[in-house]
């Protein structure tokens, strides 16, 4: 990796970490280059604009989460062991995963090229889990009238559940009640 690369990947990194407290909004190209120690003009020339850096942030967080979350699970046998494995790597991501949930929030009324990033990344997250869904009906692992993008949205439900009752009301049982309701929606649909 190149040394502005790399630069880069540093900006974004500390620009996603930030964005999870303070959104989108919140995080200005000085507040950035102070807590990176960096001149706000050598981090500006990296980006050119607050939205442009806005956009770099949603894609970073999406390109971490597909490396870590979609790209291992593709490894796990087709069917619902692979739509497990996705649901379980989204649980591990763990603070990471609430940076979509925090920009889905503070976004959702806000037209614009930040609002549409998010969106997309939130839609074809559901997507990949109605496919997965999907291949579990065909491998025969759930019932042939399991409707995958129903069952992708409950899913998508039971992980804003658990990201809120464990993030913002502490509950350190959230994960477990995320767990049985996630095996609750599979064995029905089995």
């Amino acid at each position: 990796m190149k040394k502005g690369d790399a630069t880069r990947t540093t900006i974004l990194d500390r620009a996603t970490t930030l964005a999870r407290t303070v959104g989108l909004e919140g995080l200005t190209i000085g507040q950035l280059a102070t807590a990176l120690e960096l001149s706000k003009s050598g981090l500006f020339a990296h980006f050119g604009s607050k939205e442009a850096l806005q956009i770099a942030v949603i894609e970073h967080a999406r390109d971490r989460f597909v490396s870590e979350v979609i790209a291992p699970a593709l490894k796990v046998s087709r069917g619902t062991p692979r739509l497990r494995a996705l649901v379980d790597r989204w649980m591990k991501w763990g603070e990471d995963a609430c940076v979509f949930v925090q920009l889905s929030a503070e976004l959702d009324d806000r037209p614009g090229p930040a609002r549409d990033a998010v969106a997309a990344t939130i839609r074809d997250w559901m997507d990949a889990l109605a496919t997965a869904a999907k291949i579990a009906v065909d491998e025969g692992h759930l019932r042939a009238d399991t409707d995958p993008k129903q069952l992708a949205f409950e899913l998508y439900g039971v992980m804003l559940a658990y990201h809120t009752v464990g993030r913002l009301l502490g509950d350190p049982k959230g994960a477990a009640r995320a767990r049985r309701a996630i095996d609750a929606l599979l064995a029905r649909a089995a």
